[in-house]
């Protein structure tokens, strides 16, 4: 009955509303900002890991605020699991913070540079003839 509902919704709006496409309305929205290039490109990884970093430390604060609420409840124990979570909580931030995936722009790495052994003519002409 509620896909019935919500689909006879949408089909009543789409009725209802006017339809007048212009070019304006039919551009890719980039939050106010014209876009540029095609929509079609890829993104950063570090976009992705940010959020990813985000969504798991903020679930697991959010955990934290029943136990703050209920603690004293579980007397010393209650206290002790807690304070365990909270260290796992800040092992995993300080190993994310130590791998820099917190930093939005990583340090570029430089290979080192090989210099080549020079060798004296003379003994040049040694290795060859031998």
């Amino acid at each position: 009955m509620a896909i019935i509902f919500v689909v006879g919704i949408v089909y009543f709006a789409k009725l209802i509303r006017p339809s007048r496409p212009t070019h304006e309305k039919l551009k890719t929205y980039e939050c106010g900002e014209n876009p540029e290039g095609s929509p079609w490109i890829k993104f950063n990884i570090r976009f992705y890991v940010v959020a990813l970093i985000f969504l798991i430390f903020d679930v697991e604060v959010v955990l934290l605020i029943p136990w703050a609420l209920v603690y004293k409840d579980f007397g010393v124990t209650g206290f002790l699991i807690g304070l365990i979570f909270l260290v796992l909580l800040g092992l995993g931030m300080a190993y994310e913070w130590r791998k820099g995936d917190l930093e939005w722009e990583k340090p570029k790495v430089v290979p080192p540079k090989i210099k080549e052994p020079k060798i004296k003519p003379d003994v040049e002409k040694e290795l060859v003839e031998a």
